[in-house]
């Protein structure tokens, strides 16, 4: 009779403390039980429950507009390591206010906004947040910025994300470098990362080992000479939609597009270059500042995209636009 016994205890005991491998990490109903909700995207286009964000403050007071580079018309001080992108450098109660209103129009369109906290050492380009990390299924990857002058971004999105308790599944780590602004959803099974003067092939291969545990093909694709990001001249903006920049993208992405059924609206010349840094706040709703060419209006409306303009042409003199200015940390799925 003790054998019987001991097996059934050990049974008994095998299943309430034993292994559970299954269901998987970012299992959504594992997910909300053990983290508190369904953390991450597998989408660029699903409903955008929640974001990062970062309002402008402190950090922009090591700008010193005496320090002009006149070789290339703007302004930096390579000592204490800061460099301006443009001409004009606009008042901090300007790019405020602009922000501000993407913040309010988030919230209006059922988005939660989280801000970043711990912004030091001026470090003003803590205000594209959509750089220092990016949400894959169940939970966030954290980059490792390229430039020196954003060195140290990580430090901020990383307490930020643990303390409201969002999974990190990988910091970039040994010689890799990446900024989310090149990383982009195609559907929930494949991702596009551009490889480029921010991106190398380092931080690619971990990112990949990251997908490739959720069944995730990651497509790399490289930029032109010196382009920053791919979000330069890409945005989703429905599940089968994507508006492009064709001049900045290889070929083989674009035929890509088509094998993966999405289709395409092309931007003309004489659109805002900035219209393609935009962000969908669900299928076929995307915000985007305006600029936008008749043509390309009627191209999007006439597939049944609604387009919602903002003014963000001062937020855009430091380099980075409305996509550059949200970090998505939550979206609906769109399987």
């Amino acid at each position: 009779m003790t054998a019987p016994k001991n097996k059934d205890m050990y049974s008994a005991t095998t299943r309430l403390f034993g292994p559970e491998p299954d269901p998987a990490f970012e299992d959504s109903d594992r997910m909300e039980r053990v983290w508190g909700r369904n953390w991450g995207c597998d989408t660029d286009v699903g409903q955008l429950r929640a974001v990062l964000m970062h309002r402008p403050g402190n950090e922009f007071d090591i700008i010193d507009r005496s320090k002009r580079l006149e070789d290339i018309g703007s302004f930096g001080d390579l000592e204490a390591g800061w460099y301006w992108q443009s001409e004009h450098i606009p008042d901090l109660a300007e790019m405020q206010s602009q922000h501000d209103a993407l913040a309010d129009l988030l919230r209006s369109e059922g988005v939660e906004v989280i801000y970043l906290e711990g912004v030091e050492g001026g470090r003003f380009k803590s205000v594209y947040t959509r750089d220092s990390a990016f949400a894959v299924k169940g939970g966030a990857i954290v980059g490792r910025l390229a430039p020196r002058m954003r060195h140290g971004e990580e430090l901020p999105v990383t307490r930020t994300l643990a303390k409201i308790g969002m999974p990190i599944l990988r910091t970039i780590n040994g010689t890799g470098m990446i900024e989310g602004g090149s990383f982009a959803w195609l559907n929930p099974k494949t991702a596009v990362v551009g490889r480029g003067i921010r991106v190398n092939d380092e931080a690619i291969r971990q990112v990949a080992d990251v997908l490739s545990y959720q069944g995730v093909e990651l497509i790399d694709i490289d930029l032109r000479g010196f382009d920053i990001h791919i979000d330069g001249h890409f945005l989703m903006v429905d599940v089968d939609l994507a508006l492009v920049w064709p001049r900045g993208l290889p070929f083989s992405f674009l035929e890509r597009l088509g094998e993966l059924g999405i289709r395409t609206v092309e931007m003309t010349p004489d659109d805002n270059s900035w219209i393609v840094n935009g962000i969908a706040v669900r299928p076929g709703r995307v915000i985007m500042p305006r600029g936008m060419s008749e043509p390309t209006r009627v191209a999007l409306t006439r597939r049944g995209v609604e387009i919602i303009e903002i003014d963000y042409d001062k937020m855009q003199l430091n380099g980075g636009g409305i996509h550059c200015s949200t970090c998505p940390l939550i979206r609906d799925s769109v399987d």
